[in-house]
């Protein structure tokens, strides 16, 4: 691949995301309400969606349609299959 793939912008979300984690660390040490910590983690876990997603997307977008342009057909058989365990594994974590 000519270009491989980065993630780079994403850093900035996930800085954002460790900030969030650290001051839901100090909610529980301050012994804050429960909601109100509960509604923080819930907060971080739709930020992680959204960077999962970005990478995902970019990964398909990339990797993937790049392999499917490719002469190999073991690389597209791969990445083909590459890309159904994580639907598969996106599956059965939900």
């Amino acid at each position: 691949m000519k270009n491989p793939t980065t993630h780079n912008e994403q850093l900035v979300f996930l800085k954002k995301i460790e900030g969030q984690i650290r001051g839901i660390q100090k909610m529980v040490e301050d012994g804050r309400y429960c909601v109100d910590i509960i509604t923080q983690i819930r907060s971080v876990i739709g930020a992680l969606h959204r960077v999962e997603d970005e990478i995902f997307k970019k990964h398909i977008d990339g990797c993937v349609v790049g392999a499917l342009k490719g002469r190999s057909e073991a690389e597209k058989q791969k990445k083909v299959a590459e890309v159904v365990e994580l639907i598969s594994r996106f599956r059965r974590a939900a």
